[in-house]
């Protein structure tokens, strides 16, 4: 059926004024430009922000996991892991600071251990995967990443793999969550089952169980905390050489997706054991949000393009039944009823995913409308009602979330655009004035009111404070590893930092770029690339998805000889090629194939990020049948 016979009289009436809204706020949000000048104070005073609230964790928190900043205490929250700590080592790089680079990673390395059940028994309640994957695992990876690599400029010359150790450490407890007839990970499963491992006493272990089992519903995870494991678990398969990671995140994307509606529309909560949905609730943000994200850049980083036909169908029916220009609201998954017409906080990141998928008309115009919230209140609340315009009851606070910094660091990335500069100088404005705190800054309880709470999340160093940074620095003439570092990065969904390396995204391939890393004798590395072997360095790109390069001058590869390139066999157009780490395709070859594609593509300004496509694109029967066979394969 299509979307205009389900349209009833009040969504008219909802659809108006959320229209409207946008326009309600929009002048109110115009501001002076700022400044090449302003963009390095504002840098600046970012960087002060991230050490006053690092500096306070590590003085009245450390080695806890967080800070309470109103009261200079710590807590645990997620095991005893020094999670803020771990959270924060890639900012320390970002920021030069090699010194505490150094002495993070060496206190790390020398002291941190892993015990999941002596973590269950001191937070008192179930020790997440999806938590200790993005936070610890994400973090351990991309700080090992960083120190072991000269290249970075924050080589630590005793490091001796001491966190990939830790790393393969955790992801080995954490396998069993991934024992499921779905392949989705569970909660019941968190706490690693290995007892003698704890020399726990078992009858204490087994009492904390029954306590868990009676307090959660252990048989049901969200879309996004099964669906939002591949990268971490990805880069560690191939620094490992131990591809049981990589693939049991991989069982878990598919396990979901194969229980998608017939409408392509994931749900937000799972029964792992039956695969019946326990919440049909379709959208971008709370419980979902990661699972959209993580298919795209899973393709960017691994070249995985089943991950990528996956993106393009889910990504395809976003568009056609949560989008109401510019906002987004949540469906019953099976009908796309309207279930809620509700911006949450977690949906602003949505802008930035689009921003690297190429859409960015639409990207603009919903920051735009999710920014007017922040200058209604100075932060966002978790939910704000779009039909009666105000926060929606219980929803109330701001956590100091990064989403919509995230959003606005990728648009002024792509667009250059100094709107989103008077953005992030508005946002760092609120938060100086309404959450910083003696020893840090606060979670926003009401933001209606701006009444604090003595708590600060990790993520609020590894995210909040990163992105508005990254915005300024790229204002005032980018100074830092990801805009000129010796790689292409991917962004976890907790910002940690994931290096596009040849070990990494060119490991299954048959070819070296520019003499660099090659597996090709590896048995269980072999090339996945389906293109008949004959058509070697082949220019063929796949259909409706073009690559275009990071860099912003696009003549930037033109004096670059394809042969001078490439080495060895490259069957079809290599994952290199699309993603631009070696070079982009001859032009003669690249203009036959936008004339064939002419009407299914649609090319961005330079400064765009990786890859363009048009979702409103409609293939043909047989196109989406062979797409949904491959990714059901």
């Amino acid at each position: 059926m299509e979307k205009t016979k389900r349209i009833s009289k009040p969504f008219v009436i909802f659809a108006f004024v959320v229209t409207i809204f946008p326009a309600i706020f929009i002048q109110k949000a115009l501001a002076e430009g700022v400044s090449p000048d302003e963009a390095k104070q504002l840098r600046d005073e970012v960087r002060e922000m991230f050490y006053h609230a690092f500096d306070g964790y590590m003085n009245h928190a450390f080695p806890l996991d967080e800070l309470r900043p109103l009261t200079c205490t710590g807590e645990d929250t997620l095991g005893g892991y020094a999670l803020t700590l771990i959270d924060s080592l890639d900012m320390l790089a970002l920021l030069g600071d090699r010194e505490r680079f150094a002495t993070s990673v060496e206190w790390i390395g020398n002291n941190l251990r892993f015990d999941i059940v002596r973590a269950v028994l001191s937070v008192n309640k179930t020790v997440s995967v999806f938590e200790t994957t993005i936070r610890i695992l994400g973090g351990l990876l991309s700080a090992h990443l960083i120190a072991s690599d000269y290249a970075t400029g924050m080589k630590i010359p005793s490091y001796d793999d001491q966190l990939l150790h830790l790393c393969e450490d955790l992801a080995q407890r954490l396998l069993p969550a991934f024992d499921t007839p779905t392949g989705a990970r569970n909660l019941y499963d968190c706490i690693n089952t290995k007892i003698k491992e704890f020399l726990l006493d078992l009858s204490i272990y087994c009492m904390e169980l029954m306590k868990l089992k009676a307090r959660h519903n252990l048989s049901v995870t969200s879309t996004a905390g099964g669906g939002t494991l591949t990268l971490e678990f990805g880069v560690l398969s191939r620094l490992t050489n131990d591809p049981v990671f990589e693939q049991v995140t991989k069982n878990a994307v598919h396990g979901i997706w194969a229980r998608r509606s017939k409408l392509n529309l994931v749900g937000a909560h799972i029964n792992v054991f039956t695969g019946e949905w326990t919440q049909k609730d379709a959208g971008i943000g709370t419980s979902i949000d990661s699972y959209y994200e993580y298919l795209l850049k899973a393709y960017l980083l691994f070249g995985d393009e089943e991950y990528l036909f996956i993106f393009q169908e889910a990504y395809r029916a976003a568009m056609h039944y949560l989008y109401n220009d510019p906002w987004y609201v949540e469906v019953n998954m099976d009908s796309a009823a309207i279930v809620w017409p509700l911006f949450n906080s977690l949906q602003a990141f949505w802008p930035g995913l689009q921003v690297l998928a190429g859409d960015i008309d639409p990207a603009v115009r919903t920051h735009t409308a999710f920014f007017s919230v922040w200058k209604r209140y100075g932060f966002t609340p978790e939910g704000f009602n779009l039909a009666t315009l105000s926060v929606q009851h219980g929803q109330k606070s701001y956590p100091l979330r990064p989403e919509l910094m995230e959003s606005t660091y990728w648009l002024y990335k792509a667009t250059r655009d100094p709107r989103y500069l008077d953005a992030g100088r508005d946002m760092v404005a609120s938060l100086q004035y309404g959450a910083r705190c003696p020893c840090g800054y606060c979670h926003i309880s009401d933001v209606e009111f701006h009444k604090q709470e003595d708590h600060m999340e990790s993520f609020f160093l590894s995210e909040t404070v990163k992105y508005l940074w990254l915005l300024f620095d790229l204002a005032a003439g980018p100074d830092n590893l990801v805009e000129n570092g010796p790689y292409k990065y991917i962004f976890s969904t907790e910002g940690h930092l994931l290096p596009a390396t040849p070990e990494i995204s060119l490991v299954r391939e048959h070819c070296s770029y520019f003499g660099a890393f090659c597996k090709s004798n590896d048995v269980r590395h072999e090339s996945r690339t389906s293109a008949d072997p004959q058509e070697t360095n082949d220019t063929r790109f796949h259909r409706s998805w073009d690559p275009i390069s990071y860099s912003s001058d696009p003549t930037s590869h033109e004096s670059f000889s394809i042969s001078g390139l490439i080495k060895g066999l490259c069957p079809g157009l290599t994952h290199g090629q699309k993603f631009g780490i070696s070079y982009l395709a001859a032009t003669d070859t690249a203009h036959e194939d936008e004339t064939t594609n002419q009407q299914e593509t649609t090319v961005v300004q330079s400064h765009s990020v990786v890859v363009v496509s048009n979702p409103n694109v409609e293939h043909s029967q047989s196109n989406d049948n062979n797409d949904q066979a491959n990714v059901q394969d």
